[in-house]
């Protein structure tokens, strides 16, 4: 439980992937692939017609990546390894031929903004603020940044990466695309995502599936692009700026 959990529930065609950390939904390395795995298995179960991807908890949907293993990451290949994670569950979305439907319930940092991103379709509350904070840790958004670009575009984009510690509203999310709609409260997201979903689960597998494709056309170098990108955090993720922000982060200090 310490490390964070990731479920999959499967019902009437619809597979339902959460994860858990007890750190405000924050993502290490093991979690990151695990998701990863579970999107993949879904994508390939021919009993699953659409897939949601939700956390647990109420005030956070994913607070990025974990700063106790980013500390933690001592050489190249470690780091490169730990970002390489968030691109794997980005290119197990993006891959799936089944739509993702990501709830987003709260706040959105760093890595869960990109998690919304790479989602189909995306549905939030008002309170689901968002923001890419990478800048002020040192590193930038490189992994997140291609599906965060091709949902919002790139003012939009630029915006966000170079204000890295303002918070975007949930309302300014759904004006750029990032989210499709915005609810006031967690029982109301819960019925659009589960009316969606009901709805795309009686729709025809295969149009879906080559709807799917048209949607993604011009992303097949993700699979070696978001690798590049992983190896850029995991250089800078060494830097002294960026250690001497995290333990001043987990001191308290800002």
């Amino acid at each position: 439980m310490s490390e964070g959990k990731v479920e999959t529930v499967t019902k009437n065609g619809i597979a339902t992937i959460q994860f858990f950390h007890p750190q405000s939904n924050s993502m290490p390395g093991a979690l990151l692939f695990s998701l990863a795995a579970e999107i993949e298995k879904a994508g390939k179960n021919k009993d699953v017609k659409v897939i949601i991807l939700k956390s647990e908890g109420e005030k956070t949907f994913c607070a990025g990546a974990s700063f106790d293993e980013l500390i933690a990451i001592k050489d190249l290949e470690t780091g490169k390894k730990f970002f390489s994670g968030f691109a794997a569950v980005i290119n197990a979305m993006r891959k799936a031929p089944k739509f993702v439907i990501a709830r987003i319930q709260g706040k959105a940092v760093g890595g869960g903004v990109g998690l919304a991103a790479a989602a189909d379709y995306t549905l939030a509350t008002e309170a689901a603020s968002a923001k890419l904070s990478e800048l002020n840790v040192g590193i930038g958004p490189f992994v997140v940044g291609p599906a965060v670009e091709r949902k919002i575009g790139t003012s939009a984009f630029s915006q966000m990466s170079i204000s890295a510690g303002d918070w975007m509203s949930a309302q300014w999310a759904r004006e750029k695309g990032l989210y499709a709609s915005i609810y006031p409260t967690l029982p109301e997201l819960d019925k659009a995502v589960d009316e969606l979903s009901a709805k795309l689960a009686e729709s025809s597998p295969e149009a879906m599936a080559q709807l799917k494709k048209v949607f993604w056309e011009g992303t097949e170098n993700w699979d070696t692009l978001l690798i590049e990108r992983a190896e850029m955090s995991g250089k800078l993720v060494l830097s002294e700026f960026t250690r001497n922000f995290i333990e001043k982060f987990k001191q308290g200090v800002r």
